[in-house]
């Protein structure tokens, strides 16, 4: 569990405290720099904007060359190759944050931008509200099953089942294929993906603890192929 407090503070400055606690209320202790990269995580919600009603039906046509590769089980990109990302059970709120990513250039790929840089946020609201009708996914986790797992320890403080929900709502990864989880991970350790906490904790990742979370996540039930 996260916990965020302002300060008392002499200055004009607000000052920020932020305290990590196990499930049973324990509170941890975190290296400086985990627990400067949450609080970013944890801080970056008060501007982030909610996911608004659309309307699926408008959503399903609108969708309809979304299939074309995520409707697809196992295509894939064509360079670089890796399968395309499953959408089924994605959190409305990443799949807005994408979205809107993709069309404002932030999030490179030239077939989703293509796509994103004409569709309006109602467009949004209505594919995402599509793509809810396949049902939720969530990442289940926990602290016990990565404990011989290094890497994946961090990853669940924001992905993993016994956290208070994270604002900005990170993305599902049980049930993602590998070798996308790969990529993404790849993209935000040499910072072509920005803006986002995940380059800082995706920079001290090696190429093997890369694979490890690839293999580990992509392992579990969750996200399903648009059908």
């Amino acid at each position: 569990m996260i916990v965020t407090t302002i300060a008392p503070s002499s200055s004009p400055a607000i000052r920020f405290r932020t305290a990590f606690f196990d499930s049973s209320g324990v509170k941890l202790k975190m290296n400086t720099r985990f627990v400067v990269a949450i609080a970013s995580f944890v801080l970056m919600a008060w501007s982030q904007p909610g996911v608004a009603d659309g309307d699926p039906e408008i959503g399903k046509q609108l969708g309809f060359t979304c299939l074309g590769c995520h409707g697809i089980e196992g295509q894939r990109n064509a360079y670089p190759s890796f399968r395309v990302p499953r959408l089924g059970g994605q959190k409305a709120e990443y799949l807005t944050a994408a979205l809107q990513a993709y069309r404002a250039g932030t999030r490179p790929h030239p077939t989703m931008r293509a796509q994103a840089v004409s569709i309006t946020d109602e467009d949004i609201d209505n594919l995402v509200a599509w793509i809810g009708t396949f049902g939720e996914a969530r990442d289940t986790a926990t602290g016990e099953q990565v404990a011989g797992v290094a890497a994946a320890q961090t990853c669940v403080t924001c992905h993993g089942a016994d956290v208070v929900p994270v604002q900005p709502v990170p993305p599902t990864l049980a049930g993602q294929h590998a070798d996308y989880i790969e990529h993404a991970l790849h993209a935000y350790k040499d910072g072509t993906r920005s803006g986002n906490v995940m380059n800082g904790f995706a920079a001290a990742l090696s190429d093997a603890d890369i694979k490890m979370l690839a293999k580990f996540y992509s392992s579990q039930d969750g996200l399903r192929t648009l059908k």
